[in-house]
């Protein structure tokens, strides 16, 4: 069997094994058992520290050489499937296949391939929780306070599924219940009360015909966006005009704006109308489109370099000043899909990029500490 059969072998079997682990969001622990096993065989108990259902893994920091992680969530999101985890032809289907086990499962064929003391390079590989949640419970926060190695970061490359295109920044996600108060009224006699959602109509018509706001860094364009995605009604009862109507909105703001100030424009947007709770909040994520690792990696294989459009961990390490990106093999348009796959091919192409990258970093001169990414 040829070199390259037998890592596309390796790749398909690690992917397939860890598949059938299931890890929904919450229920990362056997998962998390397995890989810190498995790469306790390769690297010994003093390579691997592990906080919650969460792993830190790496050699020893040598002074002088660039310091990158390899970054991947063990959790997936609860959908359905019809049958049990497989491949058919070149496609493999389980839960998480694409999101992210297929990054997963390049992550651990590397550490085990490669010959870490030989590497240019300071190799992390971080393995961690509760990604596919709100974000105060997400993890990798812990992780990046605990660690200070994970602080002191030259590149995190976020193995979300990308189809091995290079995804740089992130938008920011911002949900925010908005609440409309009226009166009740019998429903025989409208004009009594004052019909909350009726009285919500004249904001969502607007935020319809919003137009996105596009946003260009670092010569990269984001595209700013705000929508309604969860609407209820509190009445009391279908003949009660109703004196209570919550609306979920989601605003994607672009690295130029931050959480704050992404609630501001929504206020504003509202103009005393409702009330406005925000519920979740996360920061965007900025390209770093000029930093030298992330050019390395640009010029090492990729399929194209594009912006993320969505929200990813980049965010993250963004916010404590480590440049991250998003670059993973797994099939990006089944990410949270029923019957999710992944295309079994992208794995050999990631890992052969993922090598040439860090194999290469000898050649990359860093900036002075300091220097913007």
């Amino acid at each position: 069997m040829s070199t390259s059969s037998t890592l596309a072998a390796g790749l398909r079997d690690t992917l397939l094994e860890i598949t059938r682990i299931d890890s929904p969001i919450g229920e990362e622990r056997a998962l998390c058992d397995h890989v810190q096993a498995r790469l306790t065989k390769t690297l010994g108990d003093g390579a691997i520290e592990r906080y919650a259902d969460s792993l830190v893994v790496g050699a020893a920091e040598r002074p002088g050489r660039p310091r990158v992680a390899l970054v991947g969530h063990l959790d997936t999101v609860r959908t359905s499937h019809d049958g049990p985890v497989r491949i058919e032809g070149e496609r493999l289907y389980g839960p998480g296949a694409a999101d992210m086990k297929s990054g997963l499962a390049v992550m651990i064929e590397l550490v085990e391939r490669l010959d870490l003391a030989r590497l240019p390079c300071d190799l992390l590989l971080v393995f961690y929780e509760r990604e596919e949640g709100p974000f105060e419970e997400n993890l990798l926060g812990p992780l990046l306070q605990r660690f200070d190695a994970l602080r002191n970061l030259d590149l995190a490359i976020c193995l979300e599924p990308s189809d091995n295109t290079l995804q740089l920044g992130c938008m920011g996600s911002l949900h925010a219940t908005v609440t409309f108060e009226g009166r009740t009224a019998h429903s025989a006699r409208p004009w009594q009360g004052d019909n909350a959602i009726t009285k919500a109509w004249p904001y969502l018509k607007e935020l319809s015909e919003h137009a996105p706001q596009e946003v260009v860094l670092d010569g990269h364009r984001f595209v700013e966006v705000m929508s309604a995605t969860i609407a209820k009604s509190l009445g009391r009862g279908r003949n009660v005009i109703p004196d209570r109507f919550e609306v979920n909105v989601n605003y994607r703001f672009a690295p130029t704006r931050t959480p704050e100030e992404a609630l501001g424009v929504l206020r504003e947007r509202v103009n005393g109308r409702a009330t406005v709770e925000p519920t979740d909040m996360s920061p965007a994520g900025r390209p770093h489109a000029r930093d030298p690792l992330v050019q390395r990696l640009a010029a090492s294989g990729v399929r194209e370099v594009l912006t993320k459009q969505a929200w990813t961990d980049v965010a993250r390490f963004d916010s404590v000043g480590v440049p991250a990106v998003n670059f993973g093999p797994g099939t990006q348009a089944q990410a949270h899909q029923r019957n999710e796959f992944t295309d079994l091919p992208l794995l050999a192409e990631g890992y052969a990029i993922l090598e040439r990258f860090l194999l290469g970093l000898a050649a990359v001169e860093l900036p002075d500490a300091g220097d913007g990414g």
